[in-house]
């Protein structure tokens, strides 16, 4: 066991602060040397000053009076605060001695920003890793993951068709020296987003608004994410927790199952670690919309010029987003229009991880379309920024909505071995509580071992 680098706690990675000076000091210098293992120390919210990266969009894009305030998961080591969930998983199967160094290869099913995550950890942790994913995503996605120097393992199809890789997982997952790093199912995954997200997301509308947060959005892919939502809750009790959807890959909402272009998101299920007993809305996005929308952003920065937006606010913008960012930016600005909020109120959102894997996208946009040119970027600015209403938000407030999300739940995940009992224990709060309360543990467990 001592021969693993052990990283931050749950708590260091909410608060870098509390993180050994002379380590923090040494992690911080090593940013530009990736596969240096102290950057396990950089899987964090939190800037060299201990602020939250973050962005308050600007209203000349967003056309509503409410502050949007998007966290930026680029900064995060890999690229994207996917790593957060990866390292969890796989730290605290190290505390609980059921992964072990040398003998076990890591499974990491995912559509892309997960298995980058997996690939990226499993690297700085001395861990063979396979990624189980999609064989038609975006090209950028398996290019690092194989610099990495993890495997892929491509099942058919696209973002909508990863219960395919979860039953591929589930065949490697025979082989007794597989370990599964399941981010659909495994509850670091909620306990990193929950503590860590969900109180970086509370710190970062201090000093903006009102300093409480109304409205919290994201996609549900893994539906980690969505856990910060729950911390959220507790700090603001009024606080709305909204899950997106892509329009044309509409599960949550009606059971539907269709193709889409929002890689990271909508993968056809309930996932188990989704607690819906705290998601008030959902909302559809249309996928092409997500990828209109970063075209203008990453392209278009004199269309946004034109709007009002500072040049270097547009320039600062053209890089930190991708797909399932737009997409949240987009649920925001629909639902602060739904719930009729104000200047003092706040929206906050995340953004997955940057432009960086998503050039060939824009690519396929450009060929799907053929011109590109700005007239047709103004329309789509207002299309997708200003025109986006209050259409295709269902409530899921009522116990009844909330019954047909279990259901779902259970339709995808008793015949991978969870029993009704177990997936009933979720219709109370109290499990998704004592699944929180664990960080305490597993944190003492990590300081413990990293003294040895």
């Amino acid at each position: 066991m001592s021969k693993i680098p052990f990283g931050p706690t749950y708590e260091e990675m909410l608060h870098p602060s509390k993180i050994d000076p002379k380590i923090r000091e040494k992690a911080l210098n090593a940013k530009e040397n990736e596969l240096d293992p102290i950057n396990l120390f950089n899987i964090t919210w939190k800037n060299e000053n201990n602020e939250v990266n973050k962005i308050v969009l600007p209203k000349e894009l967003t056309g509503v009076e409410a502050n949007i305030v998007v966290l930026l998961g680029k900064y995060f080591p890999s690229g994207s605060h996917k790593v957060g969930p990866a390292y969890s998983t796989l730290i605290e199967g190290c505390v609980d001695q059921t992964i072990v160094p040398g003998q076990h290869t890591i499974l990491g099913p995912s559509t892309g920003n997960f298995g980058i995550g997996v690939s990226y950890i499993c690297n700085l942790m001395k861990y063979d890793a396979i990624v189980i994913m999609p064989d038609n995503m975006s090209k950028e996605r398996y290019e690092r993951i194989r610099r990495y120097g993890a495997k892929l393992d491509l099942t058919p199809g696209t973002e909508s068709d990863v219960i395919l890789t979860l039953e591929r997982t589930f065949q490697l997952k025979e082989d007794p020296k597989n370990r599964s790093l399941a981010q659909f199912e495994l509850l670091p995954n909620y306990r990193f987003h929950r503590h860590v997200t969900g109180n970086s997301c509370i710190e970062a509308v201090k000093g903006v608004g009102n300093g409480r947060i109304a409205c919290f959005t994201s996609a549900p892919g893994s539906a980690g994410t969505l856990a910060a939502g729950d911390q959220i809750k507790v700090a603001f009790p009024e606080a709305k927790v909204v899950a997106l959807e892509p329009y044309e890959c509409s599960t949550l909402t009606n059971g539907g199952r269709g193709q889409h272009r929002i890689e990271g998101i909508g993968d056809k299920m309930c996932t188990l670690i989704h607690n819906v007993l705290n998601t008030d809305f959902i909302a559809l996005i249309k996928d092409d919309d997500s990828v209109k929308g970063l075209k203008i952003i990453h392209d278009g920065i004199d269309i946004l010029v034109e709007n009002g937006i500072p040049r270097e606010t547009a320039e600062h913008m053209k890089e930190i987003f991708g797909v399932s960012s737009i997409c949240n930016i987009i649920g925001a600005i629909k639902m602060a229009k739904y719930l009729r909020l104000g200047p003092d109120d706040n929206v906050v959102t995340i953004a997955t991880d940057g432009f960086d894997r998503y050039d060939s996208v824009l690519k396929d946009l450009n060929r799907r379309y053929l011109e590109t040119e700005d007239f047709v970027l103004r329309r789509w600015f207002k299309d997708v920024f200003r025109k986006n209403g209050t259409e295709d938000i269902a409530d899921y407030r009522p116990w009844s909505q909330k019954e047909l999300l279990f259901t779902q739940k259970e339709k995808d995940w008793l015949k991978f071995g969870y029993s009704q009992q177990y997936l009933d224990s979720m219709k109370d709060m109290r499990f998704w509580n004592e699944e929180y309360d664990k960080i305490h543990h597993y944190d003492n467990l990590i300081k413990k071992l990293r003294e040895e």
